[in-house]
């Protein structure tokens, strides 16, 4: 009875953390690029570059880990 509730409880958890993190992805746009004299901008432009270049790393280790697993020399 106890790991059943426990579970149901994870279960839950983790369904509301994901409600909680997918929330804001709803939103149309998240960083208004605004008017030239308030610098929100930039703040846009800072943004994209940064998940521009976190996409970028992600894509590079994850290559390089499954080129590490198809290649048996470098694991030897």
């Amino acid at each position: 009875m106890r790991s059943v509730r426990r579970v149901l409880l994870s279960a839950a958890l983790g369904g509301a953390l994901l409600a909680a993190l997918a929330t804001p992805a709803g939103a149309q746009q998240i960083v208004d690029a605004g008017k030239q004299s308030d610098g929100s901008g930039g703040l846009a432009f800072v943004l994209m570059t940064l998940l521009v270049v976190l996409i970028a790393a992600a894509l590079f280790f994850m290559d390089r880990i499954r080129r590490r697993r198809e290649d048996p020399a470098t694991s030897e």
